[in-house]
């Protein structure tokens, strides 16, 4: 062991570092559900693309039949790593975003958080596409508690994606 390491060694003992943690480990205050919506909305589509895929019959070629298993292959693996990214992405919120505070104005918190975590489990073990509209359902009431804590009017609008599903915007002036 060097003497520098030593030294730090001793300082930390006596006076131990705090541990801090953000999602950016700066922390920078930058929050947004943006990706976890996003992220919804691709699992959704993924849903949408395996349950409307026309699996090959008898008579269909390898090429064909090598095409279908290509393209469900990567749907599914689409969809669980977005599935994937939108927990992440509730985990900063929750975790990062929200405090103690905001219970009081949204008591519903953290069950609307966790009914979505584990919507987003689900989305990555099933092709179900109603879990993927629920999903994208439960990551919208999350938005709107967002925007709604820091003062932020929203508004739903259609998704501007194949999905066409809602979509919770803040109102911006």
């Amino acid at each position: 062991m060097n003497i520098l390491h030593a030294f730090f060694k001793a300082v930390d003992k006596v006076v131990p570092a705090q541990t801090v943690s953000a999602h950016c480990d700066i922390p920078c205050g930058i929050y947004d559900p943006h990706l976890a919506q996003v992220a919804a909305h691709t699992v959704y589509r993924m849903m949408t693309l395996i349950r409307d895929a026309k699996a090959p019959g008898p008579d269909t070629s390898p090429a064909d039949r090598a095409q279908y298993v290509h393209s469900i292959s990567r749907y599914a693996a689409t969809k669980e790593e977005h599935a994937e990214i939108c927990k992440k992405e509730l985990r900063i919120l929750w975790g990062d975003f929200f405090k103690p505070e905001h219970l009081t104005a949204f008591p519903e918190l953290h069950d609307t958080f966790w009914k979505a975590m584990k919507l987003a489990g689900k989305a990555r073990q099933e092709t179900h596409a109603e879990t993927g509209k629920e999903l994208i359902i439960a990551v919208n009431k999350i938005a709107e508690m967002y925007w709604k804590a820091k003062g932020i009017e929203t508004m739903t609008v259609k998704a501007p994606y194949p999905t066409e599903e809602p979509l919770v915007v803040p109102k911006l002036k």
